[in-house]
């Protein structure tokens, strides 16, 4: 076992006013995906660098937002749903904590496919483009869970098992850097070189929702399911159940990707 490293989750505090690592995380990510995604070839070729590209940023970051904060409360807090109908400030309190990537995922989507529209960009380039920068972001959130000393692991023999200050005294997998390490660093190198493949449009999008499905459903095996919710069938969590519509949809949306190459 070995020890947690307890990092204050507060970067600054001056009152009722708190800067919290978690947030700048998400500051972090949106900043990295601007400068990776304006550096690639085919963003130029689409005319995404400048102004169309902080404005894209600023949807998705909206949509990301949004949809992370309504999917945790539609995905994991459907059993306390009419606490927040009868609070209805509670669906933006997201300082209390609570955000889904699989509702930040659906949100960004819906966001990017509406400027999509709005500007005349083809979706599927501007989806390949964009989604390589997403295992960052989910580099950093883990990371940031794992300041915040949430979304804890399993309990563990291993000589690197930690007790968590939230999780009892018993020692636990860090499962928020075994996400880092699969959803973020290793799905961002497998994408990164995907990237100026000659492959169909829509492609690269395709093989991050499934690369993402089969990471998380592998490393939601050593996190500790959701106290409100627990396991479906006493075996697999909300988040794998997600993760298995994730996978489904990426192979549904593989047999309806355009023919023919992007052209570079």
């Amino acid at each position: 076992m070995i020890p947690f490293p307890e990092i204050n989750p507060n970067i600054i505090e001056i009152g009722p006013i708190k800067v919290r690592w978690y947030g700048l995380m998400y500051v972090l990510a949106f900043v990295a995906a601007y400068f990776l995604i304006r550096r690639q070839g085919r963003a130029r070729r689409l005319g995404l660098q400048g102004a169309l590209l902080q404005d894209l940023i600023f949807y998705l970051a909206i949509g990301l937002l949004v949809g992370a904060r309504l999917g945790y409360i539609l995905f994991y807090q459907f059993p306390d749903l009419s606490d927040y109908l009868n609070h209805p400030l509670e669906f933006i309190a997201v300082w209390h904590g609570g955000m889904s990537f699989h509702g930040g995922l659906m949100g960004a989507l819906l966001a990017g496919f509406l400027f999509c529209r709005r500007r005349r960009l083809p979706v599927w380039d501007v989806a390949d483009t964009v989604i390589v920068t997403a295992p960052i972001g989910l580099f950093l959130g883990r990371v940031g869970n794992f300041i915040n000393g949430e979304l804890y692991g399993r309990p563990s023999t291993l000589p690197w098992a930690m007790v968590f200050p939230t999780g009892g005294p018993i020692p636990r997998h860090p499962s928020q850097l075994y996400e880092a390490a699969l959803e973020g660093i290793l799905l961002f190198v497998f994408l990164w070189k995907l990237k100026d493949l000659e492959l169909r449009p829509g492609a690269v999008a395709c093989l991050f929702l499934a690369g993402y499905g089969i990471l998380r459903f592998v490393a939601e095996f050593f996190r500790q399911p959701d106290a409100q919710i627990g396991l479906f069938w006493g075996l697999l969590s909300m988040g794998q159940l997600l993760c298995l519509a994730m996978i489904l949809t990426a192979i549904i949306l593989w047999m309806f990707l355009p023919r023919g190459p992007t052209k570079r």
